[in-house]
């Protein structure tokens, strides 16, 4: 590559000081000590890599994937680093300047990019899955696949969601729900428990049929093309719906809809368009907590509950204290934090697929963390957290501990 070939914003690149503070709160840096799977060393792998200095390819490309994503660097940085930004561009050029090998690039390209968005194709690639555990040949496969299965939930259950739904008294105003592709076909019970809150609330609801995947599955993995032509159609189809808010449970996808704005920010016909839409983007716990209370079951103040922060909730948007707030709520004295809460689990959208060894030494690290609490319950707000710690607990023998998404925890 030559130095001439930019993909970094050098202003971005350039607000790292070197301090370290952000190395106690990055996950990879928790398990491997190493330097180059801190995000200080990943931005001078991605300077490295910008100026020529290092290929796009081997020992720095390896670095940069196992980083997760999670972006607990940027709530920690004292300069305003950044990085999920720095990360996603440096994604991007690797993945149009790196040879994966075929597995990798069966698992990116075909398993993930042209399965997880669209929700009819991920209902038909899980089809094998409900079949090997119908016939009970779970055990007969290789460890990857073993745990890849033991990721999909046991039981996948459908209720029908209308595209209006009214409030009897009068509305506070007109709210969106984004449905996205994972909660719609393995958690759309939640969706549904979504729309009842937001309609307790004293909301109108609307879910446009018309609504794209957020692309959030496609920028994390530097495939930002997609992710801007994601972000296009559900501009304009939340457009059509004329809504104030529109309103979203999970929070990876609600980090990439409010950066709608950053990622459009250079295509003159969506730019405005695109920051309008984010402005109005709000994660379900924000909303509940602003126009709440809602009447949450008096029975969960006698369960032991702890509550886990999904990564892109927390240090992406910032949102930690609202959904404590709820959970603590409707525990009570039952309510017990979890030591390392905003630890990332190793769901990281994909990343358990990708990097499934760093993957299992993140998720049992969480699992060791849940069970010293004693809880019964452990609530979160994304579905990949939900599955990922589903898994562990089984895997640990810890059937009494049930994982639930804040919206069927609170409906």
């Amino acid at each position: 590559m030559s130095a001439t070939e930019s993909f970094l914003d050098e202003q971005k690149s350039l607000a790292c000081i070197h301090c370290g503070l952000c190395l106690s709160s990055c996950p990879t840096y928790l398990e491997t000590g190493d330097e180059n799977d801190s995000p200080r060393g990943r931005i001078y792998l991605m300077r490295g890599m910008q100026s020529g200095r290092l290929p796009t390819s081997g020992a720095p490309v390896a670095h940069i994937d196992r980083c997760l994503g999670c972006r607990a660097c940027e709530a920690a940085c004292p300069s305003g680093v950044q990085y999920g930004a720095l990360l996603e561009e440096t994604r991007d050029h690797i993945e149009r300047k790196h040879w994966r090998s075929p597995w990798q690039m069966f698992l990116r390209r075909i398993a993930i990019e042209q399965v997880f968005p669209f929700p009819w194709r991920l209902r038909l690639a899980l089809l094998p899955a409900r079949i090997i555990r119908k016939l009970g040949l779970e055990n007969e496969l290789p460890k990857f696949l073993r745990d890849s299965l033991a990721l999909v939930p046991e039981q996948i259950r459908s209720v029908p969601i209308p595209e209006f739904c009214p409030v009897e008294a009068e509305t506070k105003g007109r709210v969106a729900v984004v449905t996205g592709c994972v909660m719609n076909v393995l958690f759309n019970r939640t969706n549904a428990a979504t729309v009842r809150l937001v309609n307790q609330l004293g909301f109108e609801v609307v879910v446009p049929k018309e609504q794209d995947c957020c692309g959030a599955l496609y920028a994390h993995s530097g495939r930002l093309d997609k992710a801007r032509a994601s972000a296009r159609a559900n501009i304009t189809a939340f457009e059509k719906a004329g809504v104030d808010l529109i309103v979203i449970n999970a929070a990876g996808c609600g980090s990439t809809l409010k950066e709608y704005g950053h990622l459009l920010e250079d295509d003159p016909a969506f730019a405005s368009r695109a920051r309008v839409f984010s402005q109005k983007v709000v994660d379900l716990t924000e909303l509940l907590v602003k126009y709440g209370p809602v009447d949450a079951n008096p029975r969960l103040a006698l369960y032991r509950t702890t509550y886990h922060d999904a990564c892109h909730l927390a240090h992406a948007q910032r949102i930690t204290i609202p959904p404590r707030e709820l959970v603590m709520r409707a525990a009570g004295r039952n309510y017990v934090e979890l030591p390392e809460a905003d630890v990332c689990c190793g769901s990281a959208g994909t990343y358990n697929l990708t990097e499934p060894e760093l993957a299992e030494c993140l998720q049992d690290r969480k699992i060791k963390n849940i069970i010293a609490t004693g809880a019964e319950v452990v609530v979160t707000t994304n579905p990949g957290c939900i599955l990922q710690m589903r898994a562990g607990l089984k895997k640990a023998g810890a059937h009494n501990v049930k994982v639930v998404h804040i919206a069927d925890y609170l409906a």
